[in-house]
């Protein structure tokens, strides 16, 4: 059974779960009009479909004094990872969700979110804030599904780099 824990500064190297790959399956097609968003799946076929994994953070512990971690645990292994920080919005910014593929579709990145939405109502905050890639159509999903609204697209960000063409989707919960 999974359960949602606070990493602290005795587990702290849970911090540092693994990137693991996952896959690409398609797009969140996301538009604006007359003040609304709005959005559509775009599926890749079958051939098209491939993987994608991020380089690994190396998170300091003692550098994010201002940050949250919760860890989802099956016994004492980490297999999920939220890491959470105050916004000049009054929310908090999920800066990194991350799942063990081992555990992925269980249900792990949802208990992990509900935490954070627990955790962001007990602390005060006036909700949580992330970004997803479109590209990520499984990350993209589970936000939607987990009650937060797209509230922004960001074209550019990515127009200098390796992963020109791809955009962030910004999501916002409360």
């Amino acid at each position: 059974m999974i359960e949602i824990r606070k990493i602290t500064a005795e587990n702290k190297s849970d911090i540092n779960l693994k990137n693991d790959p996952f896959r690409l399956i398609g797009r969140l097609i996301v538009e604006r009009r007359d003040g609304k968003w709005s959005y559509r799946e775009e599926m890749l076929p079958e051939a098209e479909v491939s993987e994608m994994v991020f380089p690994d953070e190396n998170y300091v512990y003692e550098d994010m004094p201002d940050y949250v971690f919760l860890g989802a645990y099956d016994g004492d292994e980490c297999v999920g990872v939220a890491i959470l920080c105050p916004h000049f919005t009054g929310r908090l910014y999920l800066e990194d969700l991350k799942i063990s593929s081992k555990v992925r579709g269980k249900g792990v990145g949802r208990l992990l979110v509900e935490a954070c939405k627990t955790y962001a109502k007990e602390q005060g905050f006036k909700g949580i804030c992330t970004v997803g890639q479109d590209n990520n159509l499984i990350a993209c999903r589970l936000y939607l599904s987990t009650g937060f609204k797209i509230g922004g697209l960001d074209t550019e960000i990515y127009e200098c780099t390796k992963q020109a063409g791809k955009a962030d989707v910004w999501f916002y919960w409360a």
